[in-house]
């Protein structure tokens, strides 16, 4: 059973940890830590699997970051596809 969450202002010689917990104990805090849980690691790893993206071609900084604009500019507009139902 989870105790209930203290009211009040956090204590200033609390440590990081105490402080995070008392943070996230009430409802926007459980809300707010529920919101990090949404990762964009799965957005690298489709791109990397389903788009050949592990390695860039171009070489150079810009030619590197156009490249990985393009291969996210694809990703987006294949979700957009798949959510509009187009495909």
């Amino acid at each position: 059973q989870v105790p209930p969450a203290p009211r009040g202002r956090i204590p200033k010689d609390a440590t990081l940890k105490v402080r995070m917990a008392r943070k996230l104990r009430p409802k926007p805090g459980t809300a707010a830590d529920s919101r990090r849980k949404a990762s964009v690691d799965p957005i690298f790893g489709q791109i990397m699997t389903c788009q050949n993206g592990r390695r860039l071609l171009l070489r150079g900084e810009n030619g590197a970051r156009g490249e990985w604009r393009l291969l996210a500019a694809c990703h987006n507009l294949r979700k957009i596809f798949r959510h509009a139902g187009m495909a």
